[in-house]
């Protein structure tokens, strides 16, 4: 009976605050003359602050046609706003700027749920070394890293060299599949000057307690810094958590005008790259077995920055500031 009565006061609180709620709502609609969505849009800035206002209020909908414009293809997002407008009997005509901040917003929401359905397909892709494809991009990462030195072979200790754990990379892309090496090789591609001189730290021992002769006798996997590949595939990893989790819609909503795409997704793991060579720099950890101490520190601080609304990790362009538009 007491659990009864505990569940049947939560549910009439439940109940309460929705009437509550939705008299509210009705009652600003009287005094503004505004619909929620209307208010959201004229209320906030274009970006994270506006689209997750927005994703929430068409999630929580009563109407199942806002509810399922969450659901739409991109291609069909300009057709949705419209059936809201008419839905809202809001005159496109007189409120011409409305349809353009909800599209701009829902192409935002849409848009993450398209990136991360593909890169969950790349991270189930596994690494197969009969596909001439995934050998032809492990190739290309190893010239990208180690221009100067050619590979003796497919099979190799060489791979060490550039972080690996054995003499087939293969085996380490078991965790976050393709995904991991597309990450990697952008990163090689996209930003070499940054990739080669982290590369080049990882190799380095700690605080040079080792003169160069005493350095040159050991062995490359036994380096007191970090291994740069592994490192990759993990910080992969921490990225597609964060996706996955939807901490990531912050930074996203705020740096991609519309769709979020798969580069903006590897433009966000190079930028975590870099911030946690720095993090591992000023936590100077004693060896590689603090890492997953590190990473999961690391990984705290960075959930910290997305839960505020104007969290722009990598801003190379911020939503907010475009000005070829007025969204």
């Amino acid at each position: 009976m007491k659990h009864f009565l505990r569940a049947l006061s939560q549910f009439l609180v439940f109940v309460y605050c929705s009437l509550l709620w939705r008299g509210l709502k009705f009652l600003l609609r009287k005094v503004t003359g505004r619909c929620e969505l209307q208010r959201i849009c004229y209320n906030n800035k274009h970006g994270a602050r506006r689209s997750l206002k927005i994703e929430s209020s068409l999630k929580f909908s009563k109407n199942e046609l806002l509810r399922s414009a969450l659901s739409v293809d991109s291609d069909r997002v300009e057709k949705t706003i419209d059936d809201i407008m008419a839905l809202k009997k809001i005159n496109p005509d007189t409120n011409p700027q409305l349809g353009v901040s909800l599209g701009a917003s829902l192409l935002q929401i849409v848009g993450y749920r398209a990136l991360l359905l593909q890169v969950e397909k790349l991270r189930r892709e596994a690494y197969d070394c009969e596909n001439q494809e995934h050998e032809d991009m492990l190739l290309k990462l190893w010239k990208e890293l180690r221009p100067d030195a050619p590979l003796s072979g497919r099979i190799s200790k060489q791979w060490c060299e550039i972080g690996f754990q054995g003499s087939d990379p293969k085996t380490d892309f078991r965790g976050m599949g393709l995904l991991g090496l597309h990450n990697l090789l952008y990163f090689a591609e996209h930003d070499k000057t940054t990739a080669l001189q982290m590369l080049s730290d990882s190799l380095q021992p700690k605080h040079n307690e080792l003169n160069a002769a005493e350095w040159e006798q050991k062995s490359l996997d036994k380096a007191i810094g970090y291994s740069f590949a592994i490192v990759g595939i993990n910080i992969t990893e921490l990225t597609y958590s964060l996706l996955l989790s939807g901490a990531l819609k912050t930074h996203l909503y705020n740096v991609a005008p519309e769709l979020p795409g798969l580069t903006h997704f590897q433009q966000t793991f190079c930028h975590l790259m870099q911030e946690f060579q720095r993090f591992w720099v000023e936590e100077d950890p004693s060896d590689i077995m603090e890492f997953n101490r590190v990473r999961a520190k690391f990984q705290r601080r960075v959930v910290r920055q997305l839960q505020h609304p104007d969290a722009a990790l990598c801003p190379h362009f911020s939503a907010s500031d475009l000005r070829l538009v007025n969204l």
